[in-house]
């Protein structure tokens, strides 16, 4: 039997028509579609979501790719079991998918890009928005989003479809494969009928597998952890993707090996517990970077190993230090020349944890990074009450980071991704649940926060969502407020506003580049951003796209809107000034370096001495063989 539809209409409903499964949880792997329509998608994939109604609900959105933004929320808070697509038209809205595409893929979370695409049958050439090349006709803008894309076609023909659906149905549910995949949709082929076998549209189960351990392999990785007198374990984002929490627990309660955690592992253990040292890396705790140098083994479980967890391959400094990488992914398991245990973080963790029943590090080895932890329990407090508000001054950023966790639940959730904010927050914040801390930092995407967290919201409706912005995101994509309006989505938005850049002005001026181009403030007279405070009331600006704004001065006003804000039913922003000299902050100092390089000539002073800081800690560098 076959039934007759367009391709954009046979693609709306094989969608509805699919599902993952884990662990006998059955849920949609494709539970909505944001869109933009424009004259590249308006007649296709829009008048199929019109026609097919409900069996694949719709979202507007504003912005091509706050939509993806959206849809990675959505996805990394579903532990990425279920995700959205992502339709739009031909030229800017196609290009507009490429950094959303870029940041899914980069942390491995699925979404389904559907852009539209020039005519395949090419009956006026050129169309509006299409991109000319005089050497390729067959190219188009969509071919932006080939590198950024974990799976990609065009599909030129509506036979086409099967194929190409089933293929990106595949890598979304891939565990090891799965991030941004775009099928890109010819507007004349989007509307073209065409006679579909019914089974093309029966209900479809995509097994999410948990792989187990090879044996070898295994054997080898408890032997070295038996073998290890000062063990650590990084808790990457594959701990959470994997619901691998409870598994790495039990394995911290047995054995008391401490556990370090990425910005994306963040959660994988409460604060609290005995064996949860904090952040690692550049923005981490002092305890856990203190282990990370003298470590005799790193146990890193779901994680790629970025640059700011290694320090830019200076913080593992012992000799002889060796790697057991416990990875879905064989890719990422074999990095720092570690011991692949190519397998789910869940079942892998409970192998090693069997493998190593009986087994447990000294006890020395627990009471100095106790000791460790209780020191860096008290930085916590200094940097959250450093300085009274009794004068009436503004807060520190740190100051508004310690309010804030006075006011949240076990059950909320804190969205960021790009700024000061990621550093402060993965050193200082006090995780209490496994969905808890949620900042995107693979690809660190100003932007990302607000339209994140009208994605987690859409995933969790009950649950407080909080976007952590400062002045310089909100700048760059604010537009999806009106969508959380519109929508009656009643996410939190912490607005910060610090005059500027804050954190790549602290950057610049660690590196000899004297903050130039940082600040959000007028033209002084030498022709330097380094005048008065632009009068801009971005507080206004928020209440004018529908949102109700709260204002607060100091830290007790401070508190008071954090908690009618989490009381409110409707999208809700708090606005806050901060002081903006980095002395002022409070928060303690990068406990690891970064490569940042610096000019190796220059006449100014300050790039002079930035160079030669360069070099000494350059020379700490290693490979991993």
């Amino acid at each position: 039997m076959t039934r007759r539809l367009t391709v954009a209409q046979a693609l709306v409903e094989f969608l509805a028509h699919q599902y993952t499964e884990r662990d006998g949880c059955r849920r949609r792997l494709i539970a909505a579609c944001w869109g933009i329509f424009g004259h590249g998608n308006v007649a296709g994939v829009g008048q199929a979501l019109l026609e097919t109604g409900d069996a694949l609900p719709y979202l507007q959105g504003r912005n091509e790719q706050a939509m993806v933004h959206a849809a990675v929320g959505y996805a990394r808070h579903c532990d990425r079991l279920s995700a959205h697509a992502v339709t739009t038209s031909i030229g800017p809205g196609a290009t507009n998918l490429v950094t959303g595409a870029a940041l899914a893929t980069v942390n491995r979370l699925p979404v389904l890009l559907l852009p539209g695409d020039t005519f395949a049958t090419r009956p006026a050439d050129p169309v509006l928005q299409q991109l000319e090349h005089p050497g390729a006709g067959d190219v188009s803008v969509n071919d932006c989003l080939r590198p950024v894309s974990r799976f990609f076609d065009r599909v030129g023909r509506p036979e086409a479809l099967i194929p190409a659906a089933l293929q990106a149905m595949r890598v979304l549910s891939d565990p090891v494969e799965t991030g941004a995949v775009t099928l890109a949709l010819p507007q004349d082929v989007q509307a073209e009928a065409y006679d579909w076998p019914e089974e093309f549209f029966a209900d479809r189960v995509w097994q999410v597998r948990r792989p187990a351990p090879d044996p070898a392999e295994l054997a080898a990785a408890v032997a070295q952890v038996r073998a290890a007198r000062r063990p650590l374990i990084i808790a990457g984002g594959g701990v959470h993707h994997s619901e691998a929490e409870d598994a790495l627990r039990a394995l911290a309660d047995a054995t008391g090996i401490p556990v370090a955690s990425t910005q994306a592992g963040k959660g994988s253990l409460r604060h609290d517990h005995p064996a949860d040292v904090g952040g690692i890396g550049h923005t981490g705790t002092a305890v856990a970077d203190a282990l990370a140098r003298a470590a005799d083994l790193v146990i890193g479980v779901g994680t790629r190993y970025s640059d700011f967890t290694t320090a830019s391959a200076t913080l593992f400094a012992a000799p002889g230090v060796r790697f057991v990488n416990l990875n879905i992914a064989a890719y990422d398991a074999h990095k720092m020349a570690g011991l692949p245990l190519v397998a789910d973080a869940r079942t892998g963790l409970q192998a090693l944890a069997e493998g190593l029943r009986g087994h447990r590090v000294a006890p020395e080895y627990v009471s100095a990074y106790t000791a460790g932890k209780g020191q860096w329990e008290a930085a916590v407090e200094y940097a959250y009450s450093w300085r009274e508000d009794g004068d009436g001054r503004l807060p520190t950023q740190t100051q508004v980071i310690g309010a804030l966790e006075t006011v949240v639940g076990d059950e909320d959730v804190i969205i960021n991704a790009a700024g000061s904010l990621p550093g402060d927050l993965h050193k200082l914040w006090r995780a209490r649940s496994r969905r808890q801390y949620h900042l995107e930092y693979g690809y660190s995407c100003m932007g990302y926060e607000i339209p994140a967290a009208i994605g987690v919201r859409l995933a969790d409706p009950d649950r407080p969502v909080w976007a952590l912005v400062g002045d310089g995101t909100y700048l760059m994509m604010p537009t999806e407020l009106v969508t959380a309006v519109q929508e009656g989505i009643a996410i939190k938005v912490i607005l910060v506003q610090n005059h500027g850049y804050a954190s790549i002005g602290g950057l610049s001026e660690a590196v000899g580049g004297e903050r130039f181009g940082t600040a959000y403030r007028f033209r002084a007279p030498d022709g330097t951003y380094t005048g008065d405070p632009l009068p801009v009331d971005l507080a206004a600006n928020a209440a004018s796209l529908g949102m109700t704004v709260l204002r607060a001065r100091t830290v007790l006003q401070l508190r008071a809107a954090l908690a009618e804000a989490r009381a409110s039913d409707r999208p809700t922003c708090v606005y806050v000034e901060t002081e903006t000299a980095d002395t002022l902050s409070g928060a303690p100092p990068a406990q690891a370096w970064w490569d940042v390089p610096v000019a190796e000539t220059a006449t100014r002073p300050a790039a002079v001495t930035a160079r030669e800081e360069y070099d000494r800690n350059a020379a700490a560098r290693r490979r991993y063989l």
